[in-house]
């Protein structure tokens, strides 16, 4: 069977294998990606990859029992054994009452829309080679900048074709470029390390490498000479492109699979105020060549723009069908494709509304307190929702930074930070994710 010729025809031929097997039920999946990477460092060539991967998934029920699995050996013999191997686990299986394929009401209907998820240009490894080396090479021109952690680039496209035996068929392309560099600087015995990375749908809409190396360059110069500061309470700022990081457990918090399981700090936060007034986290899953876009979700439900924080209070649950069964609610399109297991859940672009002043503004108002640049090892506990993380970035007082910092730790309760988060005006966009610097007036700060 031609595989990548007709898609939609061999999951149907692979779903009536499954039924012909015994099944009650299934959904099948095709998968495709090639990628290309290079990596340099200090000018030379580290290492170059390219992979090609191409893979079929099928789940089955009987009855309330279910399995899953996937195989890479596309012909019609691998397919049908695919189809019989998985039907004889989902008869072995012990049941779930909550499993089961999407009711056809929720299916995503009518033409794909047109989400500028897919570019037509295919980098070289040649041309992605010089990418990375002038990306790095910008890098290296910063004053202060005498080492490398290295540089990349690369090219991916990908395909997903889903289908179920209730009926829904869906198909979606895309592609991603990426490219950035990790300097390090050094003086003395001091060594520094930052970074500056980015990812884009389309080839072109890539920043240029010289202004991805600089800024990497700038950023990790400026780090050098750090200190710790005492352990105190004082206004902490999370720059823009970290912040995200903050919102993490937010959406973990209100993931359907968490509340049904009752271990989500927020499980019994639906319909309350939980950030200021004012706070608000909008998703859009129809934003042209964003990174999270997408006209379906993993079990071929419709998607739609949605509130998930209005005016600080949560207003949904992030529901496949699954957990909408355990949570006696309805899906809304939130699953991420199984290919090989059961759907998880996830979300598409998130869009952080934002305050007023921008990331001096933010200092000037605070006074004094810590900028963070950098996180590393966090630690929650998704009961109670006590978060720890250790951080780098710059103390500042009177509104300016006065010195590196490094080596403490920033800790609180997430309700309490989320009740007094306040935010930017300076948008992030990379990943799937916008988002401003955020502040927290009189968190505590972990340091000598």
């Amino acid at each position: 069977m031609a595989f990548d010729a007709d898609s939609h025809a061999a999951l149907a031929a692979l779903i009536d294998y499954a039924k012909k097997a015994g099944a009650d039920a299934s959904e099948a999946s095709y998968a495709a990606r090639e990628s290309i990477s290079a990596e340099v460092r200090m000018g030379e060539l580290e290492g170059m990859e390219r992979e090609e991967a191409r893979s079929v998934a099928l789940r089955a029920f009987l009855g309330k029992r279910q399995a899953a699995a996937s195989s890479t050996d596309l012909s019609t013999k691998g397919m049908r054994d695919l189809a019989e191997r998985t039907v004889a686990m989902a008869r072995a299986a012990p049941e779930d009452k909550f499993c089961g394929l999407l009711d056809e009401r929720y299916h995503a209907k009518g033409a794909a829309p047109d989400l500028e998820q897919s570019d037509t240009a295919r980098p070289n490894p040649e041309q992605l080679l010089e990418l990375a080396k002038r990306c790095e090479a910008a890098s290296l021109a910063i004053p202060g900048i005498a080492n490398s952690s290295g540089g990349g680039a690369s090219s991916e496209t990908s395909t997903f074709v889903y289908a179920t035996s209730n009926g829904f068929e869906g198909a979606e392309s895309s592609t991603a470029y990426s490219l950035g560099t990790q300097p390090v600087a050094e003086k003395d015995d001091e060594m520094e390390r930052d970074y500056e990375w980015r990812t884009k749908r389309f080839f072109a809409d890539l920043p240029s490498p010289e202004e991805i190396g600089r800024i990497a360059g700038e950023r990790t110069a400026r780090r050098l000479g750090a200190k710790k500061v005492a352990s105190q309470k004082a206004s902490v700022i999370f720059e823009n492109r970290l912040a995200g990081r903050i919102l993490s457990p937010l959406f973990s918090g209100i993931s359907g699979a968490a509340v049904a399981r009752g271990v989500s700090f927020l499980k019994d936060k639906l319909g309350q105020r939980v950030f200021a007034p004012g706070f608000r986290v909008h998703e859009d899953p129809f934003v042209k060549r964003a990174m999270g876009s997408r006209w379906f979700d993993g079990e071929g439900s419709a998607v739609r723009a949605a509130t998930l924080v209005d005016d600080g209070v949560i207003t949904m649950w992030t529901l496949n069908a699954s957990t909408a069964r355990q949570l006696g609610l309805e899906p809304n399109g939130h699953a991420s494709a199984g290919h090989g297991g059961p759907p998880g859940i996830t979300s598409s672009n998130l869009f952080v509304k934002p305050g007023e002043g921008d990331l001096p503004a933010l200092m000037r108002g605070a006074g004094k307190g810590l900028l963070v640049t950098d996180m590393f090892s966090p630690s929650l506990n998704m009961n109670t929702g006590d978060w720890s993380v250790g951080v780098a970035g710059y103390w500042f007082e009177s509104g300016e930074a006065v010195h590196p910092v490094s080596e403490v730790t920033v800790a609180g309760n997430l309700l309490d930070i989320f009740a007094r988060l306040r935010c930017g005006a300076d948008l992030d966009n990379r990943g799937s994710l916008e988002i401003p610097s955020l502040i927290v007036d009189d968190l505590a700060i972990g340091g000598v």
